[in-house]
Parts: C-alpha cells; structure tokens; sequence
C-alpha cells in the first residue's frame, strides 16, 4: 500500500480516493504502536465523512492498545487543549479528523504527541506513514478502553483568562462560523461575556451551503462584512473549516489583513510580558519588528508553518507566536495556535481603549502596505530563478529562511513555493507607499507570467 493523503504537516486526501475508514483504521493503529500514547484524545470536524473517519480511527487506536477520550465535535485546538490539559491523566497524543479549509469530499488529520507536540514529517510523521503502509500487525494483547467526554468547560475557562469581561460590557460583535466548528464554542463563551454577540452561520452543517468557509478568499468575506453592517457592530469575526484560524473585520466591515494583526496581538501579549520574544514568519515583517521592537520586545524570525513555529517558540520560550495567514499561537496555550484567544483578546483591546479596531491597525496599515498573499500556478523553481536574475543585481539584501525574501530601502518581497498547494505565493510590502506595492505587483506578476 502507498498512501499520497500523508503531506509534509498533516493527513489530507479526498474521500475515499486517497482516504477512507480502512485507512483511517491503519493509521489509528500505526499511531498506537509508533507513538505509544497511553492515551489518545480524538475529535472531529463538521464534514459530513468526519463521523465515520473518525469512528475507524479510534477503533485502530484502541486495536493498538491505546486508549482514547473521544471529544466529538469540536475545534482542532481543542484537541491541542485536551492533549495538553490531560497529560496528567496519562494522555500522550491527539489526532484531530479535519481537512481544514480544503474542498468539500476531502478530508485528514492532524496529529500531536504528548503536551500537543506536532507531529509533522520529521517527527514521527513518516513512521507512522510507514507502518501506516506496511502489513497489519495482529491487534494488540489488551486493547485500549474508549470513552466519550466532550466536557469543554476547563478550556472555557482557560480561553476566558486572556480577557477582562467586563471591557467587553458595550461591545456587538458579530461571530460568523461558516457553519464550521466555532459556532458551539461560541454559543458557551456567549453565556459567560456581557457583550452582545450576533452568531452567524453557527450551527455546523458538513454540506456547506455557502461554500467551505475560508475568509482568505475575498469571495467569502461579504457576508460577514455585510453582517457586521446590518448590526452596527464594533468587532466582526470569522473562522475557517476547523476554526483554528481567526479573521476580523472593523466596523465598517472592512476585512483587517492578519499580518497587521500580529503586530497588535504582540503589543498585547508584551503588556503581560515585558521584554518577552515574539516569532513570527517572514512573508510580511517590517511592520511587525517595528512594533515589537517599539513594545520592548525580541523579535524573532522562524520559517512558515505551524510545525516550524511551534519548536522555535518552544526553543526560544517565545510568549507568541504570529503568521499573516491566520495562525496565531501562545505560550500559555501549549505553544499552539488558537482561533478563540486572539478575538477575544483584541476585543479587550477595543473595549479598554475605546478605540475602534480600524483606529487600531489604521497607522500600521498606511505605514506598511501590502499586496496580501497572490497566489500563482507555475513552475516555482524556474520562476524564482528568473525573478531572482532580474532583481539581485540591483543589491538587495537576500534572506533564504522561508523561500527567498529581497528587501530594498523602502520595499521588499517574499516568494515561496507553498508547502500544501502546488503554488508560488508572493508577499510584497513597501514603508509608507501603498502605490509601489501596486507597481512592483504588476511588475512581478508579468515576471510570472502564470495565472494569479
């Protein structure tokens, strides 16, 4: 057997194409055997193949002799919550059943070790993938006890002790799910906040009736614009499929770029943590060293991906780290990213501040524009070997940590082959110069020559 759903962070593939419930059942017991966990905790996402995906999975893992704490329904940093939370309770791994923001009929899995340690290629990913592949092994002499506990009331209170409640007292704040999977954590935060929330899309539905939500493409961005209008509210927000990402509008409506969000949230946390390292990735940056650097801080450039963060964050005992894409992760929060806690804290901002949040990001905005992340389908090495031979005799200064970065004195750009899409994404920002960004995007662009 040769599975092609194993990626470079994840398990991914389309149902049942490339995955379906006897895989899910290999990999359940490749993950008991090459992890030994104790213990496992498993949840699932709203898409319709989740349930049954997730029922193989667990009876692998129990084949294994692991046990498991099934926890249903829920958000993947909720599994890195409950992994890290019960540890103590002999919990040594989780495995998430989503395919995130990928089309509908896929799906995969993310997967952690003990204390929500990722498991990527080089950290048992491939292992798995190999006994995965291999022959199935006889079940295991005891097989592992299964229970169901989908109590979600310790990472409540946890998500609650990054926000003082009562600063979000006169706040409306529109929540928009998608019909993902924030909607049930939303409905349990909304008893215990005194600010009016506006659900929207918040009862999780795996058809997607308006499309798999993902508020990266501008396409999915008007409803909840058009909500946050409607309302008259001071915040808007919006997940993704799994709801580990977060993306916020200002009052008007106005979708706030998440690079400008790292900066904020930065700020936030080293009010808390003064002196403290902040990671964060090197697609867009200038503005986010400018404002740690202003707030005191250290700031430290890591390589894109969420596998790449979270042990640089570890290593350098980081309090957050932040990616223009969405992910934002924190040190009190098992190093993991979290699509609850960075709302929550940017509306404690609004409401201790009085300030709105397009008064909050206004200045970074006009200070640093950007083009946002373009996308292009073409061949990535040849394509970045001819942008590179039209820009470096001009004397920039290169940096290879993620992709190739070339920065000038008053703009920059970051060219990379993602690591999940057969795509080229290209990052631009200038200091102060929204019109040099349209300019060196048209420019580059035309350099491409593919299809944006």
């Amino acid at each position: 057997m040769t599975l092609s759903c194993f990626k470079a962070y994840d398990i991914r593939g389309e149902v049942p194409a490339t995955l379906d419930a006897a895989i899910a059942r290999r990999i359940g017991r490749a993950f008991a055997e090459e992890i030994r966990p104790g213990a496992t905790v498993v949840g699932r996402d709203a898409r319709l193949e989740s349930p049954e995906l997730a029922a193989a999975l667990i009876a692998g893992l129990a084949e294994g002799g692991s046990g498991v704490v099934d926890i249903g329904l829920c958000a993947t940093e909720e599994v890195y919550f409950q992994t890290a939370h019960r540890e103590k309770d002999g919990v040594g791994g989780g495995i998430m059943v989503t395919a995130s923001h990928n089309p509908k009929g896929h799906n995969g899995m993310k997967l952690v070790r003990s204390g929500a340690r990722p498991i990527s290629g080089d950290s048992g990913l491939a292992a798995i993938r190999a006994r995965t592949e291999a022959a199935a092994p006889p079940p295991a002499v005891k097989p592992g006890q299964v229970v169901r506990d989908a109590d979600r009331s310790a990472y409540i209170d946890h998500l609650l002790g990054y926000v003082d409640a009562d600063a979000l007292s006169r706040l409306t704040i529109v929540a928009d799910a998608g019909n993902g999977c924030a909607g049930p954590i939303v409905a349990e935060l909304a008893q215990r906040l005194p600010c009016r929330i506006v659900p929207v899309r918040c009862e999780p539905d795996g058809d997607f009736p308006d499309g798999i939500p993902n508020p990266l493409l501008p396409e999915m961005r008007e409803a909840t614009a058009q909500a946050v209008r409607a309302a008259g509210a001071d915040l808007g927000v919006a997940w993704d499929g799994d709801a580990d990402r977060c993306f916020l509008y200002d009052a008007d409506g106005n979708f706030i770029e998440g690079y400008y969000l790292v900066g904020l949230l930065a700020c936030a946390l080293l009010q808390r943590h003064p002196g403290a390292k902040i990671v964060h990735d090197p697609r867009l940056e200038w503005n986010t060293i400018a404002e740690v650097t202003r707030a005191g801080g250290v700031p430290v450039r890591c390589k894109t991906g969420h596998a790449f963060i979270k042990e640089r964050m570890r290593a350098e005992d980081a309090v957050y780290g932040g990616e223009m894409s969405g992910h934002h992760y924190f040190r009190d929060f098992a190093y993991c990213d979290s699509g609850m806690i960075p709302w929550l804290l940017v509306a404690g901002l609004i409401g201790r501040s009085g300030r709105t949040l397009a008064e909050l990001v206004g200045e970074r905005i006009a200070a640093f524009p950007c083009s946002g992340e373009v996308n292009f389908q073409t061949d990535a090495a040849a394509t970045t070997q001819r942008i590179l031979a039209r820009y470096l005799p001009q004397g920039p200064r290169r940096d290879d940590t993620d992709g190739v970065s070339l920065e000038f004195a008053d703009w920059r750009f970051n060219l990379r082959r993602s690591n999940t899409e057969p795509l080229l994404r290209l990052n631009i920002e200038s200091r102060g110069d929204a019109a040099a960004v349209a300019r060196h995007l048209a420019e580059i662009s035309h350099l491409i020559g593919g299809e944006p």
